[in-house]
């Protein structure tokens, strides 16, 4: 045995070529401090042993190596600048020493090779991966970039070009296209991938491949003359600002990056790049993307935990109503795999949802995603019917009729006279109380409320909403048919507009008495798109929802809390509905909507909009960005407090992620929670109070006041 640790094991085979085997004691292989310690010892042996004609590196798990141990990062990024820049450039240090090694190295690759575990397969000379592989860097999705040399080595191995498409995406590749781009040397099948990178390694150690001029390349100045890095680094810098935009620094620092290292050497490279990760890892938007990455493990984790006490394996669905929303919840549930029985009182209606579900097959089809095969599969396992026997054998039934509590109930309580005993019954309600919908129910225990979002198969959230007598075996079982659908659940508990919309609605109501302040709506949109973040402004992101859908569940949340949530007076959505100007639905609402030339959706500001609010404004008036900002995001926050001290939602965690992947919410301000604490508690309590007079929304809970007291953070 050349060397052993508890993440690696090195031995010699008798053609002299070492055997490096990355094997942690967890269930994947990554980069925590611990294994790059190994590394370095590893190294040390190595250089020691002139027995060494080559080594392969592979692993021993079913995936080569998935990157950093991003829970290390936390405390990590929290240390002084000049801290972690010693950690990082050491760490990549030990990278460069593994490169150093006087003798060929091999990368075999299996599954995936990530983050540094791409890196590791660059710090070798060749590099053979199998048909399962999956290699890339994608850190800028944690608002980072490579800090282990992956910046110096990919663009000198694959082009200046191909490296800076890889990094500023983020993206993976398959063994396929990395050979086609250069990145690795040969591609096979899985077993043969320890066969062919041990014949590589014999080559290149008797001279066949000179594996010396590989590595060579790797530690000097990018071979272009100034024409071509004037041209590749000034159409990457168009391309990654008109992708990612000003918000996410960390693709703008992977051009600067290459661009100042290109004529440089390894060791003047690796510096920079050290800085620029430094500079990242201490970004805002660093940790708000890693804190979304931990805060998105929580959830899974807790879901899987959850599904685990499932004891239905849902081979037959149902789902009542065949709407755009029914028509994509049997889309999703067919699409999984699962035979889905959709079930409407009229023909038109059904053929409407199998439209819905063509439509998005379509689609998929025309961006190669989708087979033929694909395509007909789920379009048979969706079976349109008139008649509620149809639904007698599903081991789930989702009613997703019209928000409306009395129709509700009435559909309810037939399907429960139809389905089977230990049939589970939920309800795609956005609004209205699980507890008042169980009320017609005469077995509530199997009843609980699965509140999907529009578009189904682009919304990955599914809010599972528990009511006062839902059963824990029923929430369990729904959690598992959330997970097969694709889909992940957060699980809250009853109150009107449950988590989502209940935050949501205090921010229509703070962006409605801005208008009736004199604000601007495309200002107040522009400011909160383009500064803010927010993928719609409030006024578009009405018109989407549907101004009458907004107007009812502004009616129901009034009714819940009718101190914090009674409806402004002469609200300009209550204005449009009575004029019925529904949004994009009848293609009128705060804008008008229609197509371009090219037949893109385009949406210019409506003036009747205008003349409907100019008797109930104020004179038009412009506010600053930040007064913009706080008057709506504080009532939205404020209520998330709420939610969390109420126990609606378990943790700060699940909030985030729930505004997240329910709403858009900003994921470089890394969820509605992070963004307070990035303010600092404190600072929110102060902001809050400035804008106190406007009304309850405005109003802080005596916990925040207490947490920003003591200097406490929601996010750990």
């Amino acid at each position: 045995m050349l060397f052993e640790g508890q993440c690696l094991q090195a031995s010699l085979n008798e053609n002299g070529i070492a055997d490096i085997v990355f094997n942690a004691q967890g269930s994947v292989n990554k980069f925590d401090q611990q294994t790059v310690s190994e590394l370095n010892d590893l190294c040390a042996a190595l250089e020691k042993n002139s027995d060494i004609k080559a080594a392969v590196v592979r692993s021993a798990k079913s995936t080569f190596i998935v990157g950093a141990d991003i829970t290390e990062f936390t405390g990590l990024f929290a240390e002084p600048e000049e801290k972690l820049l010693e950690w990082v450039a050491n760490t990549s240090q030990v990278f460069d020493r593994f490169e150093d090694l006087p003798f060929p190295t091999v990368a075999a690759i299996n599954g995936f090779a990530l983050g540094g575990g791409c890196e590791m397969t660059l710090a070798c000379d060749l590099r053979v991966a199998d048909t399962t592989a999956a290699i890339g860097l994608p850190e800028v999705k944690l608002g980072l970039m490579p800090g282990f040399g992956g910046t110096v080595r990919l663009p000198r191995v694959i082009g200046a070009d191909n490296a800076m498409e890889w990094m500023t995406t983020g993206k993976d590749r398959n063994a396929e296209k990395a050979l086609n781009e250069g990145a690795i040397d040969a591609a096979t099948a899985p077993e043969q991938l320890v066969a062919v990178a041990n014949q590589m390694a014999a080559d290149a150690a008797a001279g066949d491949i000179d594996w010396q001029a590989r590595r060579a390349a790797k530690k000097a100045p990018l071979k272009l003359n100034r024409n071509e890095m004037m041209m590749s680094f000034a159409t990457a810098k168009g391309m990654v600002f008109a992708q990612a935009g000003k918000h996410y620094p960390a693709p703008h620092m992977v051009v600067e990056t290459l661009e100042k290292a290109a004529t440089l050497d390894r060791e003047g490279a690796l510096k920079l790049e050290n800085a620029g990760f430094v500079k990242l890892a201490k970004s805002e938007a660093a940790t708000a993307q890693v804190g979304i990455f931990l805060a998105d493990q929580v959830v899974k984790g807790k879901g899987k935990k959850q599904a685990k006490s499932a004891t239905k394996k849902f081979e037959q669905a149902g789902v009542l109503g065949a709407g755009i929303m029914g028509g994509g919840i049997a889309y999703q549930s067919a699409v999984k795999g699962t035979k889905t029985i959709m079930k409407d009182i009229a023909e038109p209606a059904l053929q409407l949802g199998l439209d819905e579900a063509s439509k998005i097959l379509d689609k998929g089809m025309k961006r190669g995603k989708v087979s033929s095969k694909k395509m007909a599969a789920t379009l048979n396992n969706i079976v349109p019917t008139l008649d509620y026997k149809a639904l007698e054998n599903v081991d789930i039934v989702i009613e997703a009729v019209v928000e409306n509590p009395k129709v509700k109930g009435i559909v309810l309580k037939e399907t429960e006279e139809t389905v089977a005993d230990d049939a589970i019954i939920c309800s795609n309600t956005s609004t209205i109380s699980i507890n008042a919908l169980a009320e017609n129910l005469s077995k509530p225990e199997r009843f609980c409320g699965m509140h999907f979002f529009n578009p189904v198969h682009r919304m990955p959230l599914v809010e599972i909403i528990r009511g006062e007598k839902t059963s824990e075996e029923t929430i369990a079982n729904v959690v598992a048919m959330t997970l097969k659908m694709g889909k992940t659940p957060i699980v809250v508990n009853d109150c009107p507009g449950f988590l989502v919309n209940r935050v949501l609605f205090p921010y229509f109501a703070g962006f409605s008495k801005l208008l009736l302040d004199g604000a601007d709506f495309v200002a107040v949109d522009k400011v909160m798109e383009k500064i803010f973040g927010w993928p719609m402004g409030p006024a578009f992101l009405l018109d989407v929802v549907g101004i009458d859908t907004a107007d009812h569940a502004a009616d129901v949340m009034a009714d819940g809390f009718p101190e914090r949530m009674k409806k402004v007076d002469n609200d300009p959505v209550t204005l449009l509905y009575k004029a019925e100007r529904y949004g994009q639905k009848n293609q009128k609402g705060f804008y008008n909507h229609g197509l371009d030339k090219r037949g893109k959706p385009q949406k210019t500001p409506a003036e009747e909009a205008y003349e409907l609010m100019s008797a109930h404004v104020a004179d038009k008036k412009d506010f600053d960005a930040e007064e913009i900002i706080a008057r709506l995001m504080i009532p939205m926050a404020n209520e998330a407090i709420r939610c969390l001290e109420e126990g609606i939602v378990d943790s700060a965690a699940e909030a985030d992620m729930a505004l997240l992947y329910g709403l858009g919410f900003p994921p470089f301000r890394g969820g509605i929670f992070r963004y307070i604490d990035t303010m600092g508690v404190a600072n929110f309590v102060a902001l809050a109070d400035k804008f106190a007079h406007l009304g309850e929304v405005y109003q802080v809970t005596d916990g925040a006041r207490e947490m920003a007291k003591n200097n406490q953070k929601y996010c750990g």
